[in-house]
């Protein structure tokens, strides 16, 4: 009771904090409209001014009959035509803004305001579908200038858009096949088998951890499909050694993004080769590697409080109630869609009944991704440009559509469970997904208002170019910036696609060219990724949270101190590096204070416990 009351008290504070912002900002846009209807003595000025204009356009007209004053009429009149058309520029472009957006609040620092709100009370509440939810609707309002008809209106248009994207709808249809799999693969025993199997070969909490560490290296082609694949076939094995599902998940998306922004082969490398130059996309892209302090230290990070087991923060109580109490979850309900299909699990199934149709899945939506990249067009596309030009989206369909196909014909011929068994498995895999789908279309319709709607990215790039920073300090300020970014946005992707050009455009201009640059683009990446890393509406940590069955915000509040360290340790890098632009010296520093760190949040759990 105690514990409602102060989530009560929580939810209501942090809707007056809200609704406080939200009166400010009303404020503010009755302020500057109040202004604008007034007319200054500026506009007076210039509404008399256009008499004149066409008086000296006129005289210009007749000076060039004279023959005596050609030369300076020819100059009048350049300057009066340059005057014209610079100010038509200027309408036609402050027009197409406003043809954009409705909002006054268009690509301003409000535009930030959504995620931020959102972020926080989910944060606090503990409590993701309505945190998200009020974001969503702080952003219409923003959006529709306060109109409350309008409001509505733009909520469901905006999810609607967003919800029948094709890549989006590519990604939700995926997510349902794979739950199906998931829940045949459980339903089959195969799961138990596979368990039980792991705990007589893998006989530590090291172990268990390392070799999910290990699998998520491995399957480097594409963020989604890692986590959810990844999830699917250690949970049994981390399940056995009493690994809560919040360092399960931390494993998970430490393992997606930071590998597959350190992998040549993978739809982030095409992603950010085409926002840069054409034809030094890739070669530039793997020049960044070694520079890409977040991700290569998050690898770190990962095998040291595996092989050191060391925890703190929100993790460590999540550890020690799964250690101690046999609760991976620590209270959380995550737990239900999973035991529903276990306690009915078939007692026929094998290992194999689970390594099948994993492999069958991997391969199929390799195949699947190079497949929708042109390999098979035959006109002579390379698996590396096949890559290069997937869609992620259906190729993942594609490849879990075929899975689902064999893992339906490898087990009904056997009858490992009946055709009405498998039959009703398909909405018992679909309600597994809800929670995540749910989350999914929330967060994309949040990152809809602040990306296309409100203009945050377009904040964020006018104050970077406006701000004068010198090159010399661009690796840590684009850092913290792509991080913030990120972080509000929900998308690493989008971060890239606004920052990669600025800093590119900033070091031509400057006329430098070499390291300096990888090392900029570089940290816009690790940026990106360490924002897309915390993030709660990132469809990256929905997905970890998704595979690992992990209630979301325990997942975000749990790895959020380690990815803040990291990112901690990765600015001091960046600032290094714009001293000592070298990546063999600074890497090795950075390995070593954070190793050393570690040992400290060894030595003070240690000093708790004694």
């Amino acid at each position: 009771m105690k514990r409602r009351t102060r989530l009560l008290i929580c939810m209501l504070l942090s809707l007056a904090l809200s609704i406080g912002i939200l009166l400010t900002a009303g404020v503010a846009f009755a302020t500057e409209n109040s202004d604008a209807a007034a007319p200054d003595e500026g506009e007076t000025m210039v509404v008399l001014s256009a008499p004149e204009d066409d008086a000296a356009a006129d005289a210009a007209a007749e000076a060039e009959k004279d023959a005596a004053a050609e030369a300076d009429a020819a100059e009048t009149d350049d300057a009066v035509l340059t005057v014209g058309e610079s100010d038509a520029e200027a309408a036609e472009e402050e027009a197409a803004e406003e043809e954009a957006s409705p909002s006054k609040f268009y690509g301003k620092f409000w535009a930030l305001l959504p995620p931020v709100i959102a972020i926080v009370l989910a944060l606090i509440t503990k409590e993701v579908y309505s945190s998200l939810f009020i974001g969503i609707v702080v952003g219409a309002l923003l959006y529709s200038n306060f109109s409350i008809v309008g409001t509505v209106e733009s909520i469901f248009s905006v999810m609607t858009e967003y919800v029948g994207d094709a890549w989006n709808l590519g990604i939700l249809i995926f997510l349902v096949i794979l739950g199906i799999i998931v829940g045949l693969v459980t339903k089959s025993g195969g799961s138990a088998a596979y368990g039980a199997w792991a705990s007589k070969h893998i006989k530590t909490r090291v172990g268990a951890q390392l070799a999910t560490f290990a699998l998520g290296v491995i399957i480097f082609i594409d963020d989604y499909f890692n986590c959810l694949t990844v999830g699917s076939v250690m949970r049994p094995v981390t399940d056995k050694h009493n690994i809560s599902r919040a360092k399960l998940s931390y494993i998970i998306d430490a393992t997606a993004a930071p590998i597959c922004i350190i992998a040549p082969i993978s739809s982030w490398a095409a992603a950010v080769s085409s926002y840069t130059t054409e034809g030094q996309g890739l070669t530039l892209f793997m020049q960044t590697i070694p520079y890409n302090l977040y991700a290569l230290l998050t690898i770190v990070m990962v095998i040291a409080i595996s092989v050191m087991n060391v925890d703190y923060g929100p993790m460590r109580r999540h550890e020690l109630n799964a250690v101690n109490n046999n609760d991976l979850f620590s209270g959380s309900k995550e737990e239900d869609a999973d035991a529903e299909m276990e306690a009915a699990a078939s007692g026929k199934g094998r290992v194999i009944d689970l390594v099948l149709p994993v492999v069958v899945l991997i391969i199929s939506c390799i195949v699947g991704m190079i497949y929708t990249g042109g390999f098979f067009s035959g006109e002579g596309v390379g698996f590396v440009q096949a890559f290069s030009d997937s869609d992620a989206s259906v190729g993942l369909v594609l490849g879990s559509f075929v899975a689902l196909i064999f893992t339906l014909l490898l087990y009904l011929p056997r009858k490992i469970i009946s055709f009405k068994e498998c039959m009703n498995t398909i909405p018992q895999g679909f309600k597994a997904m809800v929670p995540s789908i749910i989350i999914l279309i929330f967060a994309w319709t949040l990152g809809g208002f602040c990306k296309s709607y409100l203009g945050a990215g377009e904040f964020v790039a006018n104050w970077i170019k406006d701000s004068g920073f010198s090159a010399s300090i661009l690796p840590p300020i684009m850092f913290l910036v792509a991080l913030g970014l990120a972080f509000a946005t929900g998308t690493s992707w989008g971060t890239f696609g606004i920052l990669i050009p600025i800093s590119l455009d900033i070091f031509e201009k400057a006329g430098i060219t070499g390291a300096a640059t990888t090392i900029v683009i570089a940290a816009c990446l690790a940026g990106a990724v360490c924002g897309d890393h915390c993030s709660p509406i990132s469809d990256t940590t929905i997905m970890a949270s998704a595979g690992a069955r992990c209630n979301h915000v325990n997942h975000v509040s749990t790895q959020l101190p380690y990815a803040l360290t990291v990112a901690g340790f990765s600015f001091v890098g960046y600032a290094l590096m714009a001293l000592i632009p070298k990546w063999f010296i600074v890497l090795p520093i950075m390995i070593a204070a954070l190793i050393g760190f570690m040992f400290l949040m060894k030595a003070l759990g240690n000093r708790k416990k004694a």
